[in-house]
Protein backbone atom coordinates (compact mmCIF):
# COMPACT_ATOMS: atom_id res chain seq x y z
CA UNK A 1 0.00 0.00 0.00
CA UNK A 2 1.23 3.16 -0.67
CA UNK A 3 0.69 6.88 0.99
CA UNK A 4 -2.71 7.20 -1.56
CA UNK A 5 -4.13 3.80 -0.37
CA UNK A 6 -3.34 5.10 3.26
CA UNK A 7 -5.23 8.26 3.20
CA UNK A 8 -8.19 6.14 1.04
CA UNK A 9 -8.62 3.62 3.63
CA UNK A 10 -8.84 6.67 6.51
CA UNK A 11 -11.11 8.96 4.35
CA UNK A 12 -13.63 5.88 3.90
CA UNK A 13 -12.95 4.77 7.90
CA UNK A 14 -14.48 8.23 8.62
CA UNK A 15 -17.32 8.45 6.20
CA UNK A 16 -18.12 5.04 4.07
CA UNK A 17 -20.95 7.11 2.69
CA UNK A 18 -18.34 9.65 0.30
CA UNK A 19 -19.13 9.81 -2.76
CA UNK A 20 -15.80 8.65 -5.36
CA UNK A 21 -15.40 12.55 -6.47
CA UNK A 22 -15.76 13.48 -2.84
CA UNK A 23 -13.00 10.52 -1.49
CA UNK A 24 -10.74 11.61 -4.73
CA UNK A 25 -10.75 14.98 -3.80
CA UNK A 26 -10.01 14.41 0.05
CA UNK A 27 -6.82 12.15 -1.45
CA UNK A 28 -5.79 14.37 -4.24
CA UNK A 29 -7.13 11.77 -7.30
CA UNK A 30 -9.95 12.22 -9.56
CA UNK A 31 -12.88 9.93 -9.32
CA UNK A 32 -11.73 7.27 -11.96
CA UNK A 33 -8.23 6.46 -10.13
CA UNK A 34 -10.06 6.76 -7.14
CA UNK A 35 -12.48 4.35 -7.90
CA UNK A 36 -9.95 2.10 -9.45
CA UNK A 37 -8.04 2.12 -6.14
CA UNK A 38 -11.26 1.60 -4.03
CA UNK A 39 -11.69 -1.59 -5.95
CA UNK A 40 -8.06 -2.44 -5.73
CA UNK A 41 -8.84 -2.58 -1.47
CA UNK A 42 -11.68 -4.15 -1.86
CA UNK A 43 -10.23 -7.40 -4.27
CA UNK A 44 -7.42 -7.52 -1.79
CA UNK A 45 -9.70 -7.70 1.33
CA UNK A 46 -8.66 -4.79 3.21
CA UNK A 47 -12.12 -3.30 2.63
CA UNK A 48 -14.20 -6.15 3.18
CA UNK A 49 -17.45 -4.12 3.59
CA UNK A 50 -19.83 -0.85 4.24
CA UNK A 51 -21.84 -1.02 6.87
CA UNK A 52 -23.99 1.83 9.24
CA UNK A 53 -22.65 2.18 13.32
CA UNK A 54 -25.62 1.84 15.16
CA UNK A 55 -25.85 3.50 18.31
CA UNK A 56 -27.77 0.35 20.42
CA UNK A 57 -28.71 2.99 23.35
CA UNK A 58 -30.58 4.47 21.09
CA UNK A 59 -32.65 1.26 20.14
CA UNK A 60 -33.03 0.75 23.54
CA UNK A 61 -30.28 -1.73 24.28
CA UNK A 62 -28.53 0.21 27.26
CA UNK A 63 -26.73 -2.39 29.17
CA UNK A 64 -23.53 -3.48 27.66
CA UNK A 65 -21.64 -6.69 28.60
CA UNK A 66 -18.64 -8.90 27.81
CA UNK A 67 -18.94 -12.42 28.95
CA UNK A 68 -16.28 -14.94 29.35
CA UNK A 69 -17.06 -18.25 28.58
CA UNK A 70 -15.12 -21.27 29.37
CA UNK A 71 -16.87 -24.79 27.05
CA UNK A 72 -15.37 -28.52 26.86
CA UNK A 73 -12.76 -29.49 24.79
CA UNK A 74 -14.39 -31.06 21.96
CA UNK A 75 -17.25 -28.42 21.75
CA UNK A 76 -15.71 -25.13 19.96
CA UNK A 77 -16.93 -25.92 16.36
CA UNK A 78 -20.77 -26.16 18.22
CA UNK A 79 -20.30 -23.54 20.62
CA UNK A 80 -18.89 -21.47 17.55
CA UNK A 81 -21.92 -21.81 14.84
CA UNK A 82 -24.41 -21.33 17.85
CA UNK A 83 -22.34 -18.00 18.84
CA UNK A 84 -22.90 -17.09 15.12
CA UNK A 85 -26.64 -17.63 15.33
CA UNK A 86 -27.42 -15.84 18.56
CA UNK A 87 -28.45 -12.03 18.01
CA UNK A 88 -27.39 -11.04 21.17
CA UNK A 89 -23.53 -11.94 20.98
CA UNK A 90 -22.39 -9.06 18.70
CA UNK A 91 -18.43 -10.10 19.16
CA UNK A 92 -16.40 -13.18 19.91
CA UNK A 93 -13.43 -13.52 20.18
CA UNK A 94 -11.03 -16.45 21.34
CA UNK A 95 -8.88 -16.05 23.93
CA UNK A 96 -5.89 -17.22 25.74
CA UNK A 97 -5.95 -17.19 29.57
CA UNK A 98 -8.69 -18.39 32.24
CA UNK A 99 -11.70 -18.13 29.89
CA UNK A 100 -11.80 -19.87 25.60
CA UNK A 101 -14.13 -17.00 24.68
CA UNK A 102 -14.74 -13.22 25.40
CA UNK A 103 -18.43 -11.92 24.20
CA UNK A 104 -20.12 -8.62 23.46
CA UNK A 105 -23.37 -8.64 24.18
CA UNK A 106 -26.17 -5.59 24.93
CA UNK A 107 -29.70 -5.86 26.68
CA UNK A 108 -32.41 -4.06 27.09
CA UNK A 109 -32.12 -3.60 31.34
CA UNK A 110 -30.15 -5.47 33.79
CA UNK A 111 -33.04 -7.69 34.30
CA UNK A 112 -33.09 -8.79 30.48
CA UNK A 113 -29.03 -9.49 30.56
CA UNK A 114 -30.00 -11.60 33.72
CA UNK A 115 -32.70 -13.85 31.53
CA UNK A 116 -29.86 -13.97 28.36
CA UNK A 117 -27.16 -15.04 30.87
CA UNK A 118 -29.34 -17.41 32.74
CA UNK A 119 -31.44 -18.98 29.52
CA UNK A 120 -29.71 -18.66 26.24
CA UNK A 121 -25.86 -18.36 26.83
CA UNK A 122 -25.44 -20.72 29.74
CA UNK A 123 -27.39 -23.27 27.44
CA UNK A 124 -25.13 -22.77 24.48
CA UNK A 125 -23.08 -25.80 23.90
CA UNK A 126 -20.46 -27.55 26.21
CA UNK A 127 -20.89 -24.30 28.59
CA UNK A 128 -18.99 -24.68 31.54
CA UNK A 129 -18.52 -21.39 33.13
CA UNK A 130 -19.39 -17.67 32.46
CA UNK A 131 -18.10 -14.53 33.88
CA UNK A 132 -19.65 -11.46 33.13
CA UNK A 133 -18.58 -7.88 33.53
CA UNK A 134 -20.96 -5.30 32.86
CA UNK A 135 -20.04 -1.66 31.42
CA UNK A 136 -20.86 1.31 33.08
CA UNK A 137 -20.22 3.69 30.63
CA UNK A 138 -18.12 3.17 26.92
CA UNK A 139 -15.04 6.07 26.57
CA UNK A 140 -14.34 5.40 23.18
CA UNK A 141 -15.96 3.04 19.86
CA UNK A 142 -15.35 1.94 17.37
CA UNK A 143 -11.70 2.96 16.53
CA UNK A 144 -10.20 3.92 13.52
CA UNK A 145 -7.78 1.76 12.59
CA UNK A 146 -5.81 2.71 9.70
CA UNK A 147 -3.51 5.56 10.98
CA UNK A 148 -2.61 2.83 13.75
CA UNK A 149 -2.05 0.34 11.01
CA UNK A 150 0.12 2.68 8.99
CA UNK A 151 2.18 3.97 11.77
CA UNK A 152 2.59 0.49 12.67
CA UNK A 153 3.98 -0.24 9.63
CA UNK A 154 6.34 2.44 9.57
CA UNK A 155 7.84 1.57 12.79
CA UNK A 156 8.79 -2.07 11.34
CA UNK A 157 10.48 -0.27 8.33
Amino acid sequence: MDRLDWKIIAALEEDGRRSFAELGETVGLSKSPCWSRVRSLEGSGVIHGYAARLDPFALGLAVQSFVEVRIGLDAHADFEAAVMAHPAVVECHTTAGDSDYMLKIFARSVDHLDELLRHDLSKLPSVHRLSTVVCLKTIKRQGRIAEWARMTEQQQR
